[in-house]
């Protein structure tokens, strides 16, 4: 139960609620002695019970449940940045990620992603689809562009894909690697539907991923190298480090950096060469 001295989520709550205009949800004007939506009128929207909502704001309403969080913030119109707020004041955790389908990046972090000429960068989703690239990337790491947009996933990519497969030095560790990877990225996906066809699919596509998939290792993916043998440049070392897109957490970032001097004159001439 919340300390009522020290009712942050109370007085969250509150200040959202008065920032709220009755008229845009269509209730008729009237005489109020305080601003924005009443408490009743929230509890109705969320749909609670309106002393239980009373007793939130005054806190003294237990511990709230991620499903009526969701339901609170919807009623409150809130951003993903204030949701996520709620549930930090209410739970002390964020909320699980919700599932996007894949689309594109914003304008601006595809700039970013475009200014790393010479760091392969790409932007995948909790599903592993990826959904934005650099040109180091295209020239180094795959040709994105070239491959139908549902097949651009990096599971499919790495099981399906034999240029892929061919060109990854010790294939057959990085494989468990990343099945491992992506398992404790899809714990985290807000998906468990799409995550759960597309790992059938895999398990259809690749006996090497069934196989892997049932050991039911996880690991992070968080930073590391990546072998691999490059068709004009020979074989090379890339060290990744993996970060989230603020705002998005459903998209990650991978930036890929040559780790010693011989493989940034290789990358610097794959990417000379490249039309």
């Amino acid at each position: 139960m919340a300390n009522v001295e020290d009712n942050s989520l109370g007085n969250y709550l509150k200040n959202r609620r008065a920032k709220l205009n009755p008229a845009a949800f269509g209730i008729a004007p009237t005489r109020r002695r305080t601003p924005g939506l009443r408490r009743e009128e929230v509890a109705q929207r969320a749909n609670v019970s309106a002393t239980w909502y009373t007793w939130l704001e005054q806190g003294r309403g237990g511990a709230p449940s991620a499903d009526v969080l969701d339901q609170i913030a919807c009623a409150l119109e809130l951003t993903s940045a204030e949701r996520e707020h709620l549930f930090l004041l209410a739970q002390h955790r964020p909320p699980a990620v919700q599932y996007q389908e894949p689309e594109g990046v914003t304008p601006q972090l595809q700039r970013v992603l475009d200014s790393m000429e010479f760091s392969p960068a790409i932007v995948r989703t909790t599903a592993w689809d990826i959904v934005a690239w650099n040109h180091a990337a295209q020239a180094v790491l795959a040709d994105y562009g070239t491959i139908a947009p549902e097949q651009r996933n990096i599971l499919r990519l790495f099981f399906g894909n034999p240029r892929v497969r061919n060109k990854t030095l010790g294939w057959e560790k990085e494989a468990r690697r990343v099945v491992g990877a992506f398992r404790s990225d899809a714990a985290r996906s807000g998906g468990s539907e799409q995550i759960a066809a597309l790992v059938a699919d895999m398990i259809q596509i690749s006996p090497e991923f069934a196989e892997i998939w049932r050991d039911h290792d996880v690991l992070d993916y968080g930073e590391g190298a990546k072998h691999f043998h490059h068709g004009t440049g020979g074989p090379m070392t890339l060290e990744y480090s993996t970060f989230k897109v603020e705002g998005r957490p459903d998209l990650g970032l991978i930036i890929f950096t040559p780790a010693t001097p011989t493989d940034a004159d290789c990358i610097r001439s794959i990417i000379r060469d490249r039309p």
